[in-house]
């Protein structure tokens, strides 16, 4: 089986990272991890990508001048590791349009929510907010609005009496890990593809 090379591209500890990593050690699984990159040079899960034996390289967008030449830094190290899928996991940054349509159908990324909603930050105090009684996870394709990619793979949990933005947030970090294994493993296995801004499925 011909695995399908990943970057992931992250601004923190990355604990969506470690999954994905610890996923793709397992033989059968469709891809593997190949390089890390940051946009902060104290990012945590640099030296955990590196404890893995995984190439990672940060390129501090405070570096450039320009949101375009950090970019172009960016995507020539995605070429250099012959990167076929681009995963964010809490990547801080807001990607360009012409970043995005580099990697159309080929980048995805995780979002604290069961989209289309509560798009953006603070999702779990606006479902608080809501009254809502589920809550959740999505893996989707990026495309050029803010989260508004087609979903790949989805996990919801309950919103319990007297949760709070916090226990929620761990509630649903719980199954992040996850469901962004089971997403790339749909990408990468070419289960699942993005089509006219929709996700095709197939067996």
């Amino acid at each position: 089986m011909q695995k399908k090379r990943v970057a992931i591209l992250i601004s923190g500890r990355g604990s969506n990272m470690s999954a994905l990593i610890e996923a793709a050690k397992v033989p059968n699984y469709p891809a593997e991890v190949v390089v890390v990159i940051a946009n902060k040079a104290d990012a945590a899960g640099l030296a955990a990508a590196r404890a893995e034996g995984i190439e990672a390289i940060a390129i501090p967008h405070r570096d450039f001048i320009s949101k375009a030449e950090h970019e172009a830094a960016v995507s020539a190290a995605l070429h250099a590791a012959n990167a076929d899928v681009v995963c964010l996991a809490g990547y801080m940054r807001l990607i360009s349009p012409e970043f995005v349509r580099q990697w159309e159908g080929r980048m995805l990324n995780i979002h604290p929510s069961l989209l289309p909603l509560f798009r953006g930050l603070h999702t779990h105090e606006q479902v608080l907010a809501s009254g809502m009684r589920v809550h959740g996870c999505t893996v989707h394709f990026v495309t050029e609005g803010m989260d508004e990619g087609p979903a790949i793979a989805q996990t919801a949990v309950a919103v319990k009496t007297g949760d709070t933005p916090a226990t929620l947030a761990e509630r649903v970090l719980s199954v992040e890990h996850e469901t962004y294994a089971r997403a790339l493993a749909l990408v990468a296995s070419g289960k699942a593809t993005m089509h006219e801004g929709r996700t095709v499925f197939s067996d």
